[in-house]
């Protein structure tokens, strides 16, 4: 790896350790179908989150609802806080979409169909709101000057 190269993957590293994230790969889910709940959560309280993930009928909530608690989890290993007491909040939440699985199903009079089996990432970034009142404050006061 080249001295530049490594210097930015240094600095993404250095970043990563003040972020608290969860990142879920090859989900078997559509991308179109998961950006809907994350849609649905954007933003919101932690616990909010959770029960909104907890009672939706669709089948994505669940492996959603399992990812934000291990980001939750990650805030707590990385910090020493509860959860609780640091009104934790979903910061950012976003779906790529990952490989499609092409398959074929047969079609009248010899031909055939094509099925694309999507999957997708999603990667979700849990903050406390109080750090998010300070750099909204500092950045207020910044303008000022």
């Amino acid at each position: 790896m080249g001295v530049r190269k490594q210097k930015a993957a240094d600095a993404r590293k250095e970043a990563n350790k003040s972020r608290y994230f969860a990142v879920l790969k090859n989900c078997p889910t559509s991308p179109r179908k998961m950006r809907l709940l994350a849609d649905l959560i954007r933003g919101k309280e932690v616990f909010m989150a959770l029960n909104i993930l907890k009672f939706n009928p669709k089948e994505a909530s669940g492996r959603l609802e399992k990812l934000l608690t291990s980001a939750i989890s990650n805030y707590e290993a990385k910090t020493g806080q509860r959860s609780e007491d640091s009104n934790l909040v979903v910061k950012e939440i976003f779906v790529d979409s990952a490989l499609q699985m092409k398959r074929l199903r047969t079609a009248p009079q010899g031909r055939a169909n094509r099925i694309r089996k999507r999957s997708n990432h999603v990667t979700i970034v849990v903050d406390s709101k109080k750090v998010e009142e300070k750099k909204v404050s500092n950045k207020k006061q910044e303008e000022t000057k």
